[in-house]
C-alpha cells in the first residue's frame, strides 16, 4: 500500500506544503511561525484606518494645489523674462491684435498651462513623501472610488431645485462628510422619484 492513502487528508496538505518549502523540515516549527508573525504584524500596522486615509487625501490635495500655484507662478515669470527681453513694435499689430494684449494674454497662458504641470509635481512630492504607505494608500483609494461609483446617483435626473451632490465625491474630507453624502444622495433619488 502506498504510505500517501494512509495518512489523512489533513495531514497530506500539512505534509504537501513542507515538501515544497525551503526551509529544512527540523526548523520549519520554529521560523515559519515567528515570520507568519512578523508579516501578520506588518500587514496589520500597515494597513490604514478610514480617517487616516482622509488625511492623507486632503494632504494630497494641498500638495497638489500648493505645487499648481507655484508652477503657475514660475511659467509666468518665465514668459515675462522671455517677453519683456522681445523688441516690439507698438505700431505693428500681432495676429491682428495690440501687442500688448498679445503679451498679457501670453502671460496668463503660460501660467494657466504652469498650473494644468502642477499636480504632476505634487503628485510626485506626495509619492516621495508618503513611500512607506504609498501601497496601502492606493489601495483603500481604490475602494474609496468603488463606495463613490456604486452610491451616487444617476446625473440625468438632476434639475435646479435637485443638484447632483458632489458626483465625484472630490469634497469628501471625513466619515461624518461620507455619511452626509450618503444621505444627501439617497434624498436626491427620492425627490427624483417623487417629482417624476
Amino acid at each position: 500500500m502506498n504510505a500517501l492513502t494512509i495518512i489523512r487528508p489533513s495531514t497530506f496538505r500539512l505534509v504537501g506544503i513542507r515538501a515544497f518549502s525551503s526551509v529544512p523540515i527540523a526548523n520549519q516549527g520554529q521560523g515559519s511561525t515567528l515570520s507568519n508573525k512578523k508579516f501578520a504584524a506588518t500587514k496589520d500596522s500597515s494597513a490604514l484606518t478610514w480617517e487616516e486615509f482622509f488625511k492623507l487625501r486632503k494632504q494630497e490635495n494641498r500638495i497638489n494645489t500648493g505645487s499648481s500655484l507655484f508652477t503657475a507662478f514660475v511659467g509666468t515669470n518665465l514668459s515675462w523674462v522671455y517677453l519683456s527681453t522681445m523688441q516690439i513694435d507698438p505700431t505693428q499689430m500681432i495676429f491682428g491684435f495690440d501687442p500688448l494684449l498679445v503679451i498679457c494674454a501670453g502671460l496668463f497662458a503660460s501660467g494657466g498651462l504652469g498650473y494644468l504641470f502642477g499636480p504632476l509635481l505634487g503628485s510626485g512630492i506626495f509619492k516621495l513623501k508618503n513611500k512607506q504607505i504609498l501601497e496601502s494608500y492606493t489601495t483603500k483609494n481604490k475602494d474609496f472610488l468603488k463606495h463613490i461609483k456604486k452610491n451616487r446617483v444617476d446625473a440625468s435626473s438632476q434639475s435646479f431645485s435637485n443638484p447632483v451632490p458632489d458626483y465625484y465625491g472630490e469634497k469628501i474630507g471625513s466619515l461624518k462628510e461620507y455619511r452626509q453624502w450618503l444621505k444627501d444622495c439617497q434624498s436626491h433619488r427620492r425627490k427624483a422619484k417623487e417629482f417624476l
